[in-house]
């Protein structure tokens, strides 16, 4: 989705991947594969096999010698697009969620079939229903943007939930679309001190980034590389960053904040602490070096896990 990858439940991964299926296979033309000098029909008479081969967790390597062995040296290139819009997973390499810098792979349990435009647009209303779900309320054209498939397909998506979708007015006359009877809290209610993930979905999870993140952040959290740093979120917009310490998380805020706020962002990461506890104790070690490019104003504290 959106050409990266997201974690959803297993049940929600064969509606995404077929909804998403005509967005994945512009792969196929992109000029990387094509210098291989296969076709797609190459590519794609490959794939049926290769999802048996990876019925086991394989790696790139492993998939790469599969390949080459079938297409000749061009198995490589092959690889880089089919693992792009086949049915793939990355299985994890270590503890729960720990994820290595060597990804392995393993098929979905889908057998791959001729491509079917019908079925692929009969999966959109369940990749919406799964979007409002988790954003909503949202335009079209936010749906459209995080997942990167076409306005026209949102909008008929949208008229095929019909009643399961409420239209509401936002701000500036833009039209919102969310779940009929979705929790909506007031707009006095405020929204408590969050310690986001890296790459979370939340921050670009619509057209208008501005909506949680202010544009004077923006060159910190979103990186050159597409990296997207670890956020503390304040009154619902984000507020600094934060990494995990040997002893805590390391908080640092663009802003100064209340004591109230630090004691919720404290409770926070006491649940973050017990949560990683058991699955991968220090994560995003490695983006560590974005830390030194950060302002070195506003406040700085470790909270303990």
């Amino acid at each position: 989705m959106r050409f990266t990858l997201h974690a959803v439940h297993a049940d929600d991964y064969p509606v995404l991947h077929t909804a998403l299926q005509p967005s994945l296979r512009s792969w196929l033309r992109h000029a990387h594969f094509v210098r291989t000098g296969l076709t797609a029909g190459a590519a794609e008479e490959a794939l049926p096999g290769l999802v048996a081969f990876a019925s086991v967790p394989r790696t790139g390597p492993e998939v790469e010698g599969w390949l080459a062995a079938r297409l000749g040296g061009e198995g490589s290139g092959a690889w880089w697009a089919l693992r792009a819009f086949g049915p793939f997973h990355h299985r994890p390499t270590g503890g729960a969620w720990a994820f290595g810098p060597k990804p392995v792979y393993v098929a979905a349990g889908q057998t791959p079939g001729v491509y079917d435009a019908a079925a692929c647009d009969a999966a959109m209303p369940g990749l919406v229903r799964r979007y409002l779900a988790a954003f909503g309320p949202a335009t079209a054209a936010d749906i459209a943007q995080f997942a990167i498939v076409q306005r026209s397909r949102v909008r008929s998506a949208l008229a095929a939930l019909g009643d399961e979708v409420e239209v509401l007015d936002g701000p500036g006359g833009a039209t919102l679309f969310d779940l009929r009877g979705a929790p909506r809290p007031d707009e006095g209610v405020s929204a408590p001190p969050r310690l986001m993930a890296m790459w979370d979905s939340a921050l670009l999870a619509y057209e208008g980034r501005r909506r949680l993140l202010p544009e004077a952040y923006r060159r910190h959290i979103i990186r050159t590389n597409g990296d997207v740093l670890p956020t503390l979120l304040v009154d619902g917009a984000v507020a600094g960053v934060w990494r995990v310490a040997d002893d805590g998380a390391e908080v640092r805020s663009f802003v100064p904040l209340t004591p109230a706020t630090w004691e919720a962002l404290a409770g926070e990461a006491h649940s973050l602490g017990a949560f990683l506890g058991g699955r991968q104790p220090i994560p995003y070690r490695r983006y560590d070096h974005w830390w030194a490019t950060l302002p070195q104003d506003g406040e700085r504290k470790v909270l303990p896990f």
